[in-house]
């Protein structure tokens, strides 16, 4: 689905772009037999991240992750647990000069079929990094949500921030 066809591009479309909008979505961590995460790299702004996107209507956050998920490695998740919620009130502004509040959840994927796809419609590629060596064009999302999945299994608390 394009931008201009997703819920929160229709949204953006008519408010305008100098509101901050609230922006739901959810992020994916995939870890492979060696511990290794799985990272996308963004064909919009070419930055390495986490499996992600925001929500459509009538989705839930776990089927928003699946489907992004799917979308951009070809890779079905067959059991998400989630452990973290980011709602803080701060406002941020996307590479597109849009403001938004964030909420978000982050899920392990505990499980996946399929095979790994490099390039989708969404990404430029697709590959397991070991997590004290990602690439230096890693988002700043994936080291908070990689530290707090590390709070996460140590207390079997769920994060909320």
């Amino acid at each position: 689905m394009s931008w201009e066809d997703s819920y929160h591009g229709q949204l953006r479309a008519t408010v305008g772009d100098d509101r901050v909008v609230i922006f739901v979505g959810a992020r994916c961590v995939v870890r492979d037999a060696e511990g290794r995460v799985l990272l996308i790299r963004r064909s919009d702004n070419g930055m390495w991240g986490m499996p992600a996107g925001g929500m459509e209507l009538g989705n839930t956050l776990a089927e928003t992750a699946a489907r992004e998920m799917w979308e951009e490695t070809g890779l079905t998740a067959t059991s998400l647990v989630p452990f973290v919620v980011y709602s803080g009130p701060e406002a941020q502004v996307n590479m597109y000069g849009h403001a938004y509040q964030y909420i978000a959840m982050a899920f392990l994927v505990e499980s996946w079929t399929g095979e790994l796809l490099t390039e989708t419609d969404e990404t430029t590629d697709a590959r397991f990094f070991d997590p004290d060596d990602l690439p230096p064009d890693t988002g700043m999302s994936v080291t908070v949500t990689l530290a707090d999945l590390a709070t996460f299994e140590a207390t079997g608390v769920f994060v909320a921030k």
